[in-house]
């Protein structure tokens, strides 16, 4: 007979619900919502740690030196410092965020209902997926490349589609990732497992191929692409929320993964072990090609898959862009297509499971790129470059999604004092409709963001906008969700 109301479990640390009728029937639970069992929770610092390198070894970290080299203004060792030191910063609100997920089992949009209230937290979780399903795209599209360079070393006759070949590789690609998530958190922990040495081997191959052809003391010596005089400090803070910004994303919905960790310790220990040296060796080793290129193939290239193209055999190609669908998917699938998938469900748990939320994530990642692959099937003609709107994206978004991780610690560590409602989180008699404290504090931040576009005197807080947006939506939240709470203070005293 099934109970009535919900009961909450602990088990060293970790909590556990067993849901009665008051949250099985409630509109904001589904299966793939619910808190994960203990016995549920398999992943240890080891699967954390290859969930990371799998995620940070990708066609964009090794693009990430030259973005900060030619778009920021930074020396090739200005930028891999940049790059080192905006991964240590990102773990402080990567492993806060990961607390409440690993303690109760909940998924990131769940623990935003504690925050900005049971249905206003669909608007935070529709920013971050709409940004997510961005990523998703362009990473679909060097997938899709990789897919293309492998058929058309295989198969002679396939080199002549073109662009054509390139729209059949995205679609390939763009399957392949929707069906590794449709199977579950289980399929993503072992691709990610399985790919992690791999990948590292891959980068390390890659390092003996081009380090001959390249000099460390030439490339570190090559001066800035910026003003001559020009402080170091304005372009080297800017480059850094740039890079921040590159994991700012996944800094909210590390709760996605961390319901599956095994303790705090793993959480822990797995994102140290696995974010930081695996982003800057795999930037470096951008860079270290990227100069290399010219003497590899003649020309100088930015990107691994176009590089790899240019080898002459066609076995070495075949082998390496196998590797790199395989990286490609191995991110993919982890930073750009689970965090959607729980914020569309989260919009109406009864009526959008996961398989349906997987398929509309794919269909939005697909429109997004409409424009790319109109181009290359030779439909349309345009100068916007994938590589420009790449650039500039990392820097816009952080600034808007910068206060949510400072509301999100403040409400959990502060406010919560990492006590939550379990069963409370998925009903509608418990945390409000609408936490407009929330709001605010979001809000506020984003606004002066917008209006600091427009004046030179403020630049600097749309430039550093994750840094200047995560402090002060924290203290606006904090400050209001206090002077909240003090008027009942008063009166219980009375």
């Amino acid at each position: 007979m099934q109970q009535n109301r919900s009961q909450v479990t602990e088990r060293d640390g970790l909590f556990e619900l067993e849901a009665g009728s008051d949250v099985l029937d409630s509109p904001r639970y589904n299966h793939d919502m619910a808190p994960t069992k203990v016995r549920e929770r398999t992943w240890n610092k080891w699967h954390i740690t290859a969930l990371w390198v799998g995620m940070s070894i990708c066609v964009p970290t090794y693009t990430l030196g030259g973005v900060l080299t030619a778009y920021f203004g930074l020396t090739v060792g200005e930028a891999l410092l940049a790059i080192l030191f905006a991964n240590v910063i990102v773990l402080i609100p990567l492993t806060l965020n990961a607390f409440p997920g690993t303690k109760y089992g909940i998924p990131f949009p769940v623990l935003l209902r504690s925050s900005f209230g049971i249905l206003g937290s669909n608007v935070p979780c529709l920013i971050r997926a709409l940004v997510a399903c961005g990523w998703f795209g362009i990473q679909t599209m060097f997938g899709g490349l990789a897919i293309h360079l492998f058929l058309g070393s295989v198969f002679e006759g396939w080199k002549s589609l073109g662009g054509t070949g390139e729209v059949i590789g995205f679609m390939i690609f763009w399957a392949l990732n929707l069906w590794v998530v449709i199977r579950g958190a289980e399929s993503i922990k072992w691709l990610e497992t399985l790919s992690a040495p791999l990948l590292v081997a891959v980068g390390i191959g890659l390092l003996v191929w081009a380090m001959p052809n390249v000099s460390m003391t030439e490339l570190l010596a090559i001066p800035a692409k910026r003003p001559e005089g020009a402080s170091v400090v304005s372009y080297f803070a800017a480059g850094l929320t740039a890079m921040v910004g590159f994991w700012a994303t996944l800094s909210l919905n590390i709760p996605d993964f961390s319901r599956y960790a095994k303790s705090q310790k793993d959480q822990i220990l797995g994102q140290i072990f696995g974010l930081p040296l695996t982003m800057f060796l795999f930037a470096s080793l951008g860079v270290i090609m990227t100069a290399a290129s010219v003497k590899l193939v003649g020309v100088t290239v930015s990107d691994p898959v176009t590089l790899i193209g240019h080898i002459q055999s066609p076995v070495w190609v075949a082998v390496a862009m196998a590797l790199i669908i395989i990286a490609t998917l191995s991110t993919n699938t982890a930073a750009n297509i689970v965090s959607p998938t729980n914020d569309f469900q989260n919009i109406a748990p009864k009526v959008i499971n996961r398989t349906k939320a997987v398929l509309l994530t794919g269909l939005v990642g697909l429109l997004l790129m409409g424009h790319e692959l109109l181009k290359k099937l030779g439909l349309i003609v345009s100068d916007v470059s994938l590589e420009t709107v790449y650039s500039n994206w990392l820097l816009g978004y952080s600034s808007l999604l910068g206060p949510i991780a400072g509301i999100m610690v403040v409400d959990y560590f502060l406010i919560k004092k990492q006590q939550l409602d379990l069963a409370g989180l998925y009903r509608d008699d418990v945390y409000p409709a609408w936490n407009w404290a929330g709001f605010v504090a979001f809000g506020v931040p984003v606004v002066l963001t917008l209006l600091s576009l427009g004046s030179d005197a403020f630049s600097w807080f749309y430039s550093y906008g994750w840094f200047t947006g995560s402090a002060l939506g924290g203290i606006i939240y904090y400050g209001l969700c206090v002077m909240r709470a003090q008027p009942s203070a008063v009166k219980t005293a009375v």
